[in-house]
């Protein structure tokens, strides 16, 4: 496997790219030709350009993209997109690239990388390769985040419609519309020999540093070997909704080394029931569930100055 220079070396000099566009991503139908001929004119070579626009379609369309050995699998769509595309490049000698075309984009966030889809471009020409951590949630990797609780319900009901029109909002109206009915959770997170309960509505373990498009905290990111469990709200529908406004106004000033964040390398989690799992906004089977971290797992093409630890 090549360096992460010689990688970095080789995109900028030979621009040997494959593309992926997530067209059912809030913005790929619409930008997908306008992304590849702005490829073009910044000199890639694409070996293949494949618009993933039938539902099922994406895997197939990204292996048949890495089949082709590109230097950078280009990949175009929202925070599921990028992390599905993360989990078949994990360990690869490929660098993913990213055009951020979703809803809240927290990867691209993350990493630095721009939203707009010229800067995002400017990224990938003149970028540098580094490598990122993945969390493996049981054998799923992934890029953000793991959501127990009212997020799963949240992810399987909020109509794609509405996250066209509403983007990142479209969650919390849909959360809104749930929450009346929705029963807490006793959640039991085992970690570093020790044990944490929580009563809530929603438990997040994040790999990231951000969620639903904002901080949550001023420390936390993907590369740093660690993972960041955390309960929003207690136990009453009043306290989730106050503790959600408040990670949204505070979560640039916060730290890890504050309540409620728990940052570990790696957990067990289980519910008192039987409770579904979302990872980056897809299904993921349900509790009892480990946790774990994948270091420097992926390598991406991120903006030059980028920290690689």
């Amino acid at each position: 496997m090549r360096t992460k220079q010689q990688l970095t070396e080789d995109i900028r000099t030979g621009r040997r790219a494959a593309l992926v566009v997530n067209a059912h991503s809030r913005r790929g139908g619409r930008l997908h030709h306008d992304a590849r001929d702005r490829l073009l004119a910044a000199g890639f070579t694409l070996l293949g350009d494949f618009p993933a626009d039938r539902p099922g379609r994406l895997e197939e369309s990204l292996e048949a993209a890495i089949g082709l050995a590109p230097d950078l699998l280009i990949t175009g769509g929202g925070d599921g997109t990028i992390s599905t595309a993360a989990r078949l490049l994990a360990h690869r000698d490929i660098a993913l690239g990213l055009l951020p075309l979703g809803t809240t984009n927290n990867f691209a966030r993350t990493v630095g990388v721009p939203l707009t889809l010229e800067a995002a471009i400017g990224t990938l020409t003149g970028g540098t390769v580094v490598d990122v951590d993945l969390g493996v949630a049981g054998d799923m990797p992934f890029t953000n985040h793991v959501g127990v609780g009212l997020s799963a319900d949240v992810m399987s009901n909020a109509p794609r419609r509405l996250k066209r029109v509403a983007g990142r909002y479209a969650y919390p109206m849909t959360a809104l519309a749930l929450l009346a009915r929705h029963r807490p959770l006793h959640a039991r997170v085992r970690a570093a020999g020790r044990e944490h309960e929580f009563v809530t509505h929603q438990l997040y373990v994040a790999n990231g540093g951000f969620h639903a498009g904002r901080p949550i905290t001023a420390d936390a990111d993907a590369d740093d070997r660690l993972l960041v469990a955390y309960p929003v709200g207690d136990g009453t529908r009043r306290g989730l909704l106050r503790e959600t406004a408040r990670n949204t106004a505070t979560g640039h000033r916060r730290t890890l080394r504050d309540d409620p964040f728990l940052a570990v390398g790696e957990l067990w989690l289980e519910t008192d029931r039987p409770a579904r799992v979302e990872v980056d906004g897809e299904p993921c089977g349900q509790t009892p569930i480990r946790i774990g971290i994948d270091p420097n797992a992926l390598r991406i093409m991120a903006p030059p100055g980028t920290v690689d630890r």
